[in-house]
């Protein structure tokens, strides 16, 4: 099964939906961030997509740190992992910039476009991380 392959919802147990629900907890506290520091970065004169490349650089750190502690708790090197997880986060990050710049030329303010943009990509990255950079 692909990294980004369709889930078989029928056969998921109460562990997948809990860790599904620990990667929400995650990526809220992530999102958090990310758009505290947009919002800093773009009130001080930085443009959208530079802004958007910061604030991922922050939310990055903190979302492998308890990505790898608390969500998939799986063994392995955290080199490897953390290694996984950024190509994960970079792809992630290179979509999200594409979505930023369209939802910003139709006319969404930069911090309500980088909120959606940011919420259109989780699933996306959920089903990435779990199946291939904590595998």
């Amino acid at each position: 099964m692909g990294a980004l392959s369709a889930p078989r919802l029928r056969s998921a147990t109460r562990g997948d939906w809990a860790q599904l629900l620990r990667f929400c907890v995650v990526g809220g506290s992530g999102w958090f961030v990310n758009l505290l520091v947009f919002t800093s970065l773009v009130a001080v004169g930085a443009h959208h997509l530079i802004a958007a490349t910061g604030a991922f650089a922050v939310a990055w750190c903190s979302n492998f740190i308890l990505n790898r502690l608390w969500t998939f708790r799986r063994p392995g090197s955290a080199v490897v992992q953390g290694a996984r997880h950024l190509g994960v986060s970079l792809a992630a990050l290179t979509a999200n910039l594409v979505i930023l710049q369209v939802l910003v030329l139709v006319g969404l303010p930069p911090v309500a476009a980088q909120a959606l943009a940011i919420v259109l990509i989780a699933p996306a990255a959920f089903l990435a991380n779990r199946r291939w950079a904590f595998r």
